[in-house]
C-alpha cells in the first residue's frame, strides 16, 4: 500500500539541501543531506544542490539565488534554531520546526519543563549546571542514572552510571560538551520511537519503531554501526499501548509547537510511555529511523522528503 503526496513546491525551485556544519553530527548531517538531494533528482528538482553550511553560509545562499532551503543538519547551529532564525531574516522559506521550537527541543531541559506542563509523562530528573556540584542536587534520584548533556544529540557525551564511584569520571567526561548535565534515573523497558509528520492541514504519527541493542543502551556505536542494533518494526506493543504512544507523540509535538516534521522518542516501562525527547531534524540516513517507521506505513522515501520540502515555510 502506497502514501500519495501532491508536490506543492515548484519543480524549478533552486532548492538547496544544507548539510554539514560545525556540529558533533556533521558526518550524519552529510549522509542525511546526500540521501535526500538523491531523493529530490530522483523527484524531479533538477535546481536542487547540497551545500555545506559553513561561516560564510548566508552569502552562498544569496549568491545563488535560493529559494528553499531543505534543512538536513543535526545538532549545533542547524536544529537549535539558530540556521532557521537566519533563514527567517533572509526570508527564504525552510523545511522541518522554526526558531523557536528548534531552540526548545535542542535543550532537554526546556523540552522537560514544556512537556510537563503539558502533563506528558517524564523520567524523574534533575539539572546540574557545568558551575554546580552535582551530589547535592541527586540526592532524591536513585541509581543507576543517564548522563545527559542538555544540548547534544546522536547520544554523544551520554554516559550510565551505575554506583556513586563511577559519577565524578563519567560526569567530568560528559561535562566536556561544554554544556550542563541531565542527570536522569535509568529504567529498563522498550526503547521505541515514533516520528511526527504534517501533510498539509493533516497531522499524524508514523508507525512505531522498537530497538533492541547489542550495547547496553542505545549509544552512538548503536545507532550508526549496522548490525548493532536489531529493529522491530512496527514495535511489539499491545495494541493500546500503541494507540497511547502515538498519541502522546502528537501531543509532545504540539506542546512544544513543531512543524513539518519531529520524532519522539519513549521508554515505555512498567505499562507508562515516557518521552525523553524530540528531535526537531530527524536523520534521514541509510539507517535513520524516521525512513524505516514512514515505510512501513506505505511512505518510501522519496514520498517522505516531498512531504517534508512541501512543508517548507517562513514565520514558524
Amino acid at each position: 500500500m502506497g502514501y500519495n503526496v501532491e508536490p506543492k513546491i515548484d519543480k524549478n525551485t533552486k532548492i538547496a539541501v544544507l548539510m554539514g556544519g560545525p556540529s558533533s553530527e556533521a558526518d550524519v548531517s552529510r549522509r542525511s543531506g546526500k540521501n535526500v538531494f538523491n531523493a529530490l533528482q530522483r523527484l524531479g528538482y533538477k535546481n536542487a544542490e547540497l551545500i555545506e553550511a559553513d561561516e560564510n553560509i548566508a552569502k552562498t545562499l544569496r549568491d545563488k539565488g535560493i529559494e528553499l532551503v531543505y534543512n538536513a543538519m543535526h545538532g549545533k547551529f542547524g536544529e537549535d534554531g539558530c540556521i532557521q532564525g537566519m533563514l527567517e531574516v533572509m526570508e527564504i522559506p525552510y523545511t522541518g520546526c522554526g526558531v523557536m521550537a528548534s531552540a526548545v527541543c535542542m535543550n532537554k531541559e526546556y523540552t522537560k519543563n514544556i512537556l510537563k506542563e503539558a502533563g506528558i509523562p517524564l523520567i524523574k530528573s534533575v539539572l546540574v549546571r557545568k558551575d554546580e556540584s552535582y551530589k547535592e542536587k541527586i540526592k532524591d534520584l536513585k541509581y543507576p542514572f543517564m548522563l545527559k548533556p542538555v544540548s547534544e544529540g546522536s547520544s554523544i557525551g551520554m554516559y550510565k552510571v551505575n554506583t556513586p564511584d563511577e559519577m565524578e569520571e563519567c560526569f567530568k567526561k560528559s561535562l566536556e560538551c561544554g554544556q550542563d548535565v541531565m542527570v536522569e534515573e535509568y529504567l529498563q523497558g522498550k526503547s521505541v520511537t515514533v516520528g511526527v509528520l504534517e501533510d498539509g492541514d493533516k497531522m499524524f504519527a508514523t508507525e512505531i519503531l522498537e530497538f533492541r541493542t547489542k550495547t547496553e543502551w542505545y549509544d552512538y556505536e548503536a545507532k550508526y554501526t549496522a548490525g548493532m542494533t536489531e529493529f522491530i518494526l512496527p514495535a511489539e506493543l499491545s495494541e493500546e499501548m500503541t494507540k497511547r504512544v502515538k498519541q502522546v507523540a502528537i501531543d509532545a509535538f504540539n506542546a512544544c509547537a513543531c512543524k513539518g516534521v519531529s520524532r519522539v522518542d519513549f521508554l515505555v516501562t512498567q505499562d507508562m510511555p515516557y518521552v525523553l525527547e524530540i528531535n526537531t531534524s530527524p536523520g534521514m540516513t541509510d539507517l535513520s529511523d524516521l525512513p524505516a517507521q514512514s515505510k512501513a506505513m506505505g511512505i518510501d522515501y522519496d514520498t517522505l522528503v516531498q512531504i517534508i520540502l512541501n512543508g517548507a515555510s517562513l514565520n514558524k
